[in-house]
């Protein structure tokens, strides 16, 4: 698995949410963050885990298409009343992540849940066939 570089996928018109101000731009001008990603290996498969703080189901789209493995979504912001903000790390706007997938990922038992900011993918190992005799016949 490899990673590439951020993108906005074209027609991505759903990462723009009516209301949110911060999203009036057109899609191609808005900044997209990386967030970060820790790969590991385990004999059954890969984990990947991405730290999303200010995430939610709601805000956050997981698709595979292609041997491709896109996150994307958006981290909102949550002002409170009376506060102005000082300092600020924890990026806001939309993310995106990118991994080009090998072929020994089975794609269709790829598994992803969100706890508390994190998101753990379960990347698991495709079964490889079984090598067998095939019998040649003559007319």
């Amino acid at each position: 698995m490899r990673a590439e570089q951020p993108e906005i996928p074209p027609g991505r018109a759903s990462l723009r949410h009516p209301g949110d101000a911060a999203l009036e731009q057109p899609v191609e001008q808005q900044v997209v963050f990386t967030p970060p990603i820790d790969i590991f290996e385990r004999p059954d498969g890969l984990i990947l885990l991405a730290d999303l703080p200010g995430v939610t189901l709601e805000t956050l789209e997981l698709q595979v298409q292609d041997n491709r493995l896109t996150l994307y979504g958006r981290v909102q912001t949550q002002w409170l009343e009376g506060v102005q903000t000082l300092h600020q790390e924890y990026p806001i706007g939309h993310f995106l992540r990118s991994f080009i997938l090998n072929d020994e990922v089975d794609h269709e038992k790829i598994t992803a849940r969100l706890a508390h900011g994190v998101l753990e993918v379960f990347l698991p190992r495709a079964t490889k066939a079984i090598p067998r005799k095939i019998e040649v016949k003559t007319d």
